[in-house]
């Protein structure tokens, strides 16, 4: 590694000692919208669902690039800080 500045994140918590590999998600969403919900059914028929909430309300659904969908009841802001991938795109609610 001569030279590269890469920087490796590893794995980070979603909640009740549930660990994912951060590099390989690739978004994160509420699990509150309708097309999240129809996301999560659909991994739950094709048998690509991975239920890390235990048992809790879920808050989190972490899309991977294996096409899995990791289920969270850790808030998406959280998660997000944990990634290392700030909330600059969310509303100013300063107004």
């Amino acid at each position: 590694m001569s030279g590269e500045s890469e920087v490796k994140v590893g794995f980070i918590q979603v909640g009740f000692g549930n660990l994912v590999n951060a590099e390989r998600v690739v978004a994160l969403v509420s699990a509150e919208a309708a097309p999240a919900r129809r996301l999560i059914q659909d991994a739950r028929d094709r048998g690509a669902l991975i239920d890390a909430s235990a048992g809790r309300r879920t808050r989190s659904v972490l899309i991977m690039d294996s096409d899995h969908v990791v289920l969270s009841g850790v808030a998406p802001a959280a998660l997000g800080k944990l990634l290392g991938r700030s909330a600059e795109l969310e509303p100013d609610t300063e107004e």
